[in-house]
């Protein structure tokens, strides 16, 4: 069942077109990737979502009807800027958040304790925001995103300002949400996150959808053309076959894109002999790897490209 669908979805900001004839569907209860490079129109798509923009051609569908203000008490949307008010007590301010989306005054403390529990955030309940790390902050912005039990959260890169413990408490919330039925727009640029996340993923690019369907199938689409491999001793020893271009390395672990069917064999004989191989194995392109080359080389710096691999 289609939680969200947009049909033909156009906005313009002046004479520029922000998204250009968007058209997509979301299912109930899964989680999909909203990814892109910057500029590429998903805080505008987002925006149009939360009926913050309204679009200027097309529909938008959620909860099965036109999208309605009465829509945004079941619609939880984090965005990426973030806005905390810095001198109130983080108790107070959870609150706060909660009696906004219709909580009683209760109902907001008792919920806001139990979430700040289970983040390990209960020794900051009456410590003011400005006192708060970046990854604290971070915390409670997404409790008060939560409080009031959405069906729908859009969430624009929240693991921004997590250390790897913290990331993966994170994870693993967004996936009990996605086990208690709620749908979940993911926004991000950490491709490792989408990996290990997203049922679906959205593609934009220059306010378009250039890609769009389920990650397994789609990376099941570009054929199993990586090779990861690792090992013991100087890769200089050897010769890399041609057909193969390397994607990422280290110093004893090379990426490569398999671009000819007898690269690989021809690898495993150049290193007879001359290194031990401790992994070799024929993989599914990553999600960054998919992303660089469907949004194609030239549209990306190597800053960006590095970022996103470095992700």
């Amino acid at each position: 069942m289609e939680l969200l669908k947009l049909n033909n979805v156009t906005k313009y900001f002046g004479d520029y077109k922000a998204t250009n004839n968007v058209s997509f569907s979301i299912k109930k209860g899964q989680i999909c990737g909203l990814i892109g490079p910057n500029g590429a129109g998903k805080t505008t798509i987002i925006r149009q979502i939360t009926n913050i923009y309204m679009p200027d051609e097309g529909e938008i569908i959620l909860f099965g009807e036109p999208i309605k203000p009465v829509h945004q008490n079941r619609i939880a949307y984090l965005p990426e800027e973030r806005g905390l008010y810095k001198k109130i007590k983080v108790i107070d301010m959870l609150v706060y958040f909660g009696k906004l989306k219709g909580l009683s005054s209760k109902d907001s403390f008792d919920k806001s304790m139990n979430w700040l529990r289970k983040l390990n955030a209960d020794d900051w309940v009456n410590k003011k925001v400005q006192d708060l790390s970046k990854g604290m902050s971070q915390k409670i912005q997404f409790i008060g995103t939560i409080l009031h039990d959405p069906e729908f959260l859009i969430l624009d890169e929240p693991f921004s300002g997590f250390d790897p413990v913290n990331a993966e408490i994170l994870k693993d919330i967004i996936l009990e949400l996605k086990q208690q039925g709620k749908t979940i727009i993911l926004s991000t640029h950490v491709m490792s996150q989408v990996e290990k996340l997203c049922d679906d993923i959205i593609l934009i690019n220059k306010g378009q959808v250039i890609l769009e369907g389920s990650l397994v199938e789609i990376k099941q689409s570009f054929g199993r053309n990586n090779l990861l491999f690792e090992f013991e001793g100087n890769i200089n020893n050897i010769d890399i076959p041609v057909g193969l271009e390397i994607i990422t390395n280290s110093q004893n672990r090379y990426e490569f894109k398999v671009l000819d069917k007898n690269a690989p064999n021809e690898l495993i004989q150049n290193s007879v002999g001359k290194i031990n191989i401790n992994k070799f194995v024929l993989d599914l392109p990553s999600i960054d790897e998919i992303f660089i080359e469907t949004v194609g080389r030239s549209n990306l710096d190597e800053d960006t490209i590095l970022e996103i691999r470095k992700n």
